[in-house]
């Protein structure tokens, strides 16, 4: 709980500092850079955390290790500092809400019973929601560079979700045939 607590602070801290060096433009885009910022550690942290680059998710539902705990803690402080940016906004999106209130569940949860349910988390959020707020931002009047964003982001998470489909299939594939053979 401390380390959450520090997490929020550090970037709401960042926001900050942000807004300071900024100081000309808008607070979204200060929320971006922050953003920007978060997602290069969240995936440098996860990076770090995995066990077995051979099989990445391997105990499946096994407890998180220390340093994955607090790979979560760090995003879970992130969403919980950009829930309370983005009520702060001039144009409060419900759809922004509600993905970061799914989140906050997902990885409170995650933390709550130190098991990561990563794949069951990343199709929800990613493979469902996404599309939709993809769908929202590209016809949405936003900037082309936004909307880029937007499809390259769910790129790559349908990316994501094919690898992890895949690893899933194989595993569920040679599981099967060792209990075949046995």
């Amino acid at each position: 709980m401390n380390f959450l607590v520090w997490a929020v602070i550090s970037w709401t801290v960042a926001f900050i500092l942000v807004r300071k060096i900024f100081s000309k433009r808008s607070f979204n885009f200060c929320n971006r850079i922050v953003s920007t910022l978060h997602a290069s550690l969240a995936v440098t942290l996860c990076s770090l955390t995995v066990e077995d680059w051979g099989c990445p998710v391997c105990p499946l539902a096994s407890k998180s290790s220390p340093s994955q705990m607090k790979t979560l803690a760090v995003t879970l402080g992130y969403l919980i500092y950009d829930l309370i940016c983005c009520l702060f906004d001039n144009h409060v999106n419900i759809d922004n809400i509600v993905h970061h209130l799914v989140s906050i569940l997902g990885i409170g949860a995650g933390l709550v019973y130190e098991r990561i349910l990563f794949a069951v988390i990343f199709t929800l959020a990613r493979m469902v929601a996404g599309p939709h707020l993809t769908y929202v931002t590209l016809s949405a009047d936003n900037p082309l560079l936004i909307k880029a964003m937007a499809f390259g982001l769910q790129l790559v998470s349908a990316f994501w979700f094919y690898k992890i489909a895949r690893m899933v299939r194989f595993k569920l594939t040679k599981r099967r045939k060792s209990l075949k053979e046995t």
